[in-house]
């Protein structure tokens, strides 16, 4: 769990940084650095790219940080630039399996998928480290279009408004988005949790 940011206090640091102040910079680097962090990781599922990303960020923010107006706060700014690299790095890579294309085929018409309900598996089983890697495989084969709005809404805990402002996209997307993301992780874990039920019983 992070700290709570104290936006007036942060506000005061980026004033200072914008006149040289290098303690103020590094003071904004460690109220951030692990969100940032965890961000990359997030996105990228390798420690050494998060950590890269990590260090572009905060690159990019000292070297642009007049160029901030303050129109956003300054954590949706960080975000934003973060995001955009670790997007970048993933386009580079070829990462992505699914493509947009499927995401609108199959996740925006109800009548193309098998609702399952899987309500009543024990949550203790949900929280084995093997139904985490599931988790994870499954937004990892999210276009990153669809895997940074679910990240940054419902894993970061960012506004649909905040969400917007980073990724540079419409509210109405970021909601389209963020629906067919969950849509398709639901089945996708449901399918798993169908067969680790079964097994059970076997």
């Amino acid at each position: 769990m992070y700290t709570v940011i104290d936006e007036n206090n942060v506000n005061q640091l980026v004033a200072r940084t914008k006149k040289g102040d290098q303690k103020a910079f590094t003071e904004l680097v460690e109220i951030f650095s692990e969100r940032i962090y965890n961000l990359g990781l997030r996105i990228l599922k390798n420690p050494d790219d998060a950590a890269d990303i990590l260090q572009e960020t905060f690159l990019v923010v000292y070297e642009k940080i007049d160029s901030f107006d303050g129109r956003s706060n300054f954590f949706t700014w960080l975000y934003r630039i973060a995001t955009n690299f670790a997007l970048m790095k993933l386009r580079k890579e070829k990462r992505t399996v699914y493509t947009d294309q499927d995401m609108e085929e199959h996740y925006d018409n109800p009548d193309k998928i098998q609702i399952h309900e899987w309500q009543n598996f024990p949550l203790k089983d949900m929280l084995k480290e093997e139904f985490r890697k599931h988790l994870d495989y499954a937004v990892d084969r999210l276009p990153e279009i669809y895997r940074s709005v679910f990240l940054l809404r419902d894993v970061e805990n960012m506004s649909i408004k905040e969400t917007s402002k980073i990724l540079g996209i419409t509210e109405s997307n970021v909601k389209i988005r963020l629906k067919r993301a969950r849509v398709y992780l639901r089945e996708e874990l449901a399918v798993y949790m169908e067969e680790y039920s079964k097994g059970l019983k076997s």
